[in-house]
């Protein structure tokens, strides 16, 4: 089929999504299970896919033994559909006759390519059209699929470098590996402009692209941009309903990458959302409504003053109040937002609104990202997300409160304000420095002037200043032990963000009740990273631990100071006091043999890395059910009742025990 009637065909199916989150999802008593247990196979289907599968597995064991570097690059392109046929089998996610049909055909589509490997070809390199790839995640090691649309006058041997659209795909709870492969090889989607690539990133599921999902789609743009020509100047983000949401995450996130963000409909916040669309009552802990701000976009709308905004909703769709909201917390800054609106509307887009989207994205492609803008603007609550073009922010003086920088280019000065900030670097790569060379740049700062280097010869420049007893000096931040910085901030949940280490305990734990929590908690983290973030955790027993593991993973200690070897060995580095008779982070100790901790801390054995002891990704079965509830439900360390009954108003539905103490750690990684 022809793109343009591939086309219609996507439009067709998108507008009869149904949505399954709604008000009859707001009982944590009755939590329906995401995915939802599929159709029975047949005796007959099985026998036929278990042999295909073993077919492909001998076929992928011939590819890794010819030690064949082309063959090993390019295996991921064949292990996705091992992998979604081999899990969608196994768990029982094939949800109608028709995706087991579609099974079959993944099963052939990859033994086609495996022998195709071993030939030493990969014909679908240069295809055009509807092509589905895959990559190594660093998260797990698990081959993650994702979906391409080439346009037909793209050729690999060319020279030009082509437009990038990144489309973020609705909720679908029957999402499986298998039927988003089918999908990718058969639908287009809303759009498909001229000379452009539409990378279709798979996001490990139905998770909004938070987490997990969200570094899938940063390695499958870092994999499309190793395969294929793409001007790093004209990539956009686009995304509808759940896509939408994504949409506007990745928009004020990542700012400075993207020539344009196009969201439509879907969430921009998590609480008046949540109280709107799912009309739900909230009752968060102090610490969630902190850690809302991790993916609200409205605490965060100043940065899209760098990214042209093209919002959509249709006129009757509940979720305009995503744009709404939008638009309110975007005027705030002096930010006039773009909102098509499809008149008459529900929850799909107009086609006169596509023509009209489509017409402002192929003038803002004309344009392209602005390499080096004058003014920067940057607000965040954590350091794991600090730069924006030219400006870095290397510290902060309270994580997820709001730190914010505006800084503007006159001349050879930089004059910035700064709030909540204790660190700043510029860098400007060669070309790019806008001063004169024959003389020094200046910073003022809240007032105060530093003088600096002049820009190179090559106009380059870089500098650092930081923060210290209330003025500011040149230099970067003196670290004296441990400070949060990039990467090694917090909270819990961030350890997953990166490769990670499933370490399980052997020896006897301190007691039975802790002993079968941490237990408990262990299968379940390990089975929900499959269910949840489509992957296979890497588990290791904490005899089995090794320096390679140390070195590149984040550990995830399961247990107790008794039970497992690594935390007995570095529990007198931590801020955490545990005995068989008590435990505590912090003044107040509570019974251990009732309670248990659960934290992130860099590692003693490693501080470029995270430890984590008991916990896994740290939202609950009750937030698979609507994408905004899926935030964080834990700050950097929490105490938990193991043993005792909740009360009604405990929400213990959120949490894997009941919370009796939990913080944040400072700045320096030390006990409030």
């Amino acid at each position: 089929m022809k793109l343009h009637a591939l086309l219609l065909v996507a439009i067709s199916f998108l507008s009869n999504v149904t949505l399954a989150d709604g008000e009859g999802d707001n009982n944590p008593d009755a939590v329906r299970q995401v995915p939802r247990v599929g159709v029975q196979v047949s005796e007959e289907d099985r026998t036929l896919l278990k042999k295909g599968l073993a077919e492909l597995a001998d076929l992928m064991g011939q590819i890794k033994s010819s030690e064949s570097d082309f063959g090993l690059l390019y295996l991921p392109d064949v292990e996705i559909y091992h992998r979604a046929v081999k899990d969608n089998l196994e768990h029982q996610e094939f949800f109608s006759d028709k995706d087991i049909a579609k099974a079959h055909t993944a099963l052939a589509n990859g033994k086609t390519r495996a022998q195709q490997l071993l030939n030493g070809e990969a014909p679908w390199l240069s295809q055009t059209g509807l092509v589905v790839r895959g990559f190594r995640s660093e998260l797990d090691g698990s081959a993650q699929p994702y979906g391409l649309v080439i346009p037909a006058n793209y050729r690999a041997g060319g020279d030009s470098s082509v437009r990038l659209d990144i489309w973020f795909h609705g909720r679908g709870e029957t999402l499986s590996e298998t039927n988003f492969i089918d999908k990718q090889s058969k639908v287009v989607g809303y759009y498909a402009p001229q000379n452009t690539i539409v990378l279709h990133p798979y996001g490990r599921y139905s998770n909004a692209f938070k987490f997990a999902g969200e570094i899938d789609v940063l390695e499958a743009l870092e994999h499309v941009k190793a395969n294929y020509r793409i001007d790093n100047d004209l990539v956009s983000v686009r995304g509808f309903s759940m896509g939408g949401a994504g949409c506007w995450q990745f928009a004020q996130l990542y700012a400075d990458r993207w020539f344009a963000a196009n969201p439509g409909a879907g969430f921009s916040e998590t609480p008046e959302f949540l109280k709107s669309f799912q009309k739900e009552t909230l009752t968060p802990y102090w610490w969630e409504e902190k850690l809302w701000r991790w993916y609200d976009t409205d605490d965060n709308a100043v940065n899209l003053a760098h990214v042209p905004l093209i919002a959509y909703s249709g006129e009757n769709d509940i979720q305009k109040q995503a744009a709404d909201v939008m638009e309110a917390a975007l005027a705030k800054e002096g930010i006039d937002l773009v909102h098509i609106i499809g008149p008459k509307t529900g929850h799909r887009i107009h086609p006169d609104s596509q023509k009209i989207i489509e017409s402002k994205m192929a003038s803002l492609a004309r344009v392209g990202n602005d390499m080096l803008p004058l003014t920067v603007n940057k607000v965040t609550h954590t350091l794991k997300y600090n730069r924006q073009y030219w400006l870095t922010i290397t510290g902060m003086a309270e994580h997820w409160e709001p730190a914010r920088v505006k800084a503007e280019i006159r001349g050879n000065q930089i004059e910035i304000t700064a709030t909540d900030v204790t660190g700043l670097k510029f860098d400007m790569e060669a070309g790019l420095a806008p001063f004169s060379g024959m003389q020094e740049v200046s910073i003022e700062i809240n007032k105060q002037t530093i003088a600096a280097p002049k820009a190179k010869s090559d106009r380059s420049w870089q500098f650092e200043i930081h923060l210290a007893d209330g003025k500011w000096h040149a230099g970067p931040l003196t670290q004296d032990g441990l400070q949060k910085q990039h990467g090694l901030q917090g909270p819990i949940d961030d350890a997953f963000l990166s490769s990670f280490l499933m370490v399980t305990p052997t020896g006897k734990p301190i007691n039975e009740a802790i002993g079968n929590w941490t237990a408990s908690e262990q299968a379940r983290a390990i089975k929900h990273w499959r269910q949840h973030f489509r992957g296979h955790a890497r588990v290791k027993a904490d005899t089995e631990i090794s320096e390679a593991d140390i070195a590149n993973h984040n550990l995830v200690l399961w247990g107790d100071f008794s039970s497992n070897k690594v935390i007995g060995e570095i529990l007198a580095r931590l801020p955490l006091n545990w005995s068989a008779q008590g435990v505590s982070i912090g003044e107040t100790v509570f019974d251990a043999k009732s309670h248990a901790p659960i934290l992130i801390y860099p590692n003693p054995l490693n501080p470029e890395k995270y430890i984590v002891i008991n916990s896994g990704f740290t939202y609950r079965e009750y937030a698979y059910l609507n994408n905004a509830r899926q935030v964080p439900m834990l700050p950097d360390w929490a105490i938990v009742d193991v043993v005792n009954k909740p009360k009604p108003n405990d929400s213990i539905y959120r949490f894997p025990g009941i919370p009796k103490d939990a913080n944040f750690f400072d700045e320096n990684w030390n006990v409030k």
